[in-house]
């Protein structure tokens, strides 16, 4: 079964000298701790990012563990894209 990801909440900017750059926070269900990552694309296609805790560290075998369900599970991975691009004033 995949851990249930719920988020907390979600920001994206965007200008022509950036890109994209977008946060958003989250918990993991069953993680101690929540997560933020913050996404980098310059069109709005192809995304890099940064995963850390949001406030305090938790365990090291938490953190890779959601690193590898965000590369290997990509539904999770947009789930977190598209709030942040939900977040996005146009």
């Amino acid at each position: 079964m995949n851990p249930l990801i719920r988020i907390q909440s979600a920001s994206m900017t965007h200008s022509k000298e950036e890109g994209y750059v977008g946060q958003v926070e989250f918990q993991v269900e069953g993680h101690k701790y929540p997560y933020e990552i913050t996404l980098h694309s310059t069109k709005g296609k192809e995304w890099s990012y940064g995963l850390h805790f949001l406030e305090q560290s938790g365990s090291e075998e938490d953190i890779l563990a959601v690193e590898d369900l965000l590369e290997e599970e990509d539904e999770y991975f947009d789930q977190l894209v598209e709030a942040a691009k939900n977040s996005l004033q146009n």
